[in-house]
């Protein structure tokens, strides 16, 4: 049984995501206004969030970057919800720090499988033992990463995506593999989320910049030593 904070003005929208939630077994609680969250996400430490984009007063890109911003909260997977369908809004999104993106109107059963796969992914990798590569130490049971002993903040979708290519070092991956194994189901966003995602990896950790090779056209190779 797992804890999801809803973050919606909409209550009908709220009402009909708490429904299907509390339905797959799910403990809900919900908020109509983005000033809300950080507090409530602190105090109440749910699993994951569920964050429109349009709020009153802080928008769900201010909420996410409060969030990611705070040692306490920064990990806590986001998936956001939005009007906006466009690839342009999906990338601003993901490069705010959303793990997962859907568009409304959707179909609750797509919400649904997205909460579950990404919940499972997080609670799976947690099981693991810690792992290693080069300067770079994943420690699983605390959805902590170090690089020489200092800690990067990650998402949760980063933190699951590093992991994966890390098990995987020395392997060509698609971007199909990835979002299948690591996203945990049939993707409908496009392959460049997995870009933006690898981005960030670069970004936050820098020695990943060249450890992470492109595949043209096809995906990428975690090189076998950094």
């Amino acid at each position: 049984m797992s804890r999801v904070l809803v973050v919606e003005d909409d209550q009908d929208i709220a009402d009909l995501i708490r429904h299907y939630l509390q339905k797959a077994g799910h403990v809900v609680e919900s908020v109509a206004s983005g000033a809300l969250v950080a507090p409530r996400v602190v105090s109440a430490r749910p699993d994951l969030v569920v964050l429109d984009l349009m709020l009153p007063g802080m928008d769900g890109m201010q909420v996410t970057r409060l969030l990611r911003d705070n040692p306490a909260t920064h990990a806590i997977p986001i998936i956001m919800l939005t009007a906006r369908g466009e690839e342009a809004d999906r990338v601003a999104g993901l490069e705010g720090g959303a793990d997962d993106y859907v568009t409304k109107p959707f179909s609750p059963k797509e919400l649904m499988a997205r909460v579950t796969a990404l919940l499972r992914r997080v609670q799976r990798v947690q099981t693991d033992e810690s792992v290693s590569y080069g300067p770079l130490t994943i420690d699983s049971a605390r959805h902590r990463v170090l690089v020489d002993g200092a800690e990067v903040r990650l998402t949760a979708k980063e933190f699951l995506l590093l992991h994966y290519l890390v098990q995987h070092r020395g392997r060509v991956v698609s971007r199909d593999q990835l979002l299948t194994d690591v996203w945990g189901y049939q993707y409908t966003g496009g392959t460049r989320t997995v870009d933006v995602h690898i981005r960030r990896l670069r970004e936050k950790v820098p020695f990943l910049a060249s450890a992470i090779a492109t595949v043209t056209q096809f995906g990428y190779r975690l090189e076998e030593q950094p």
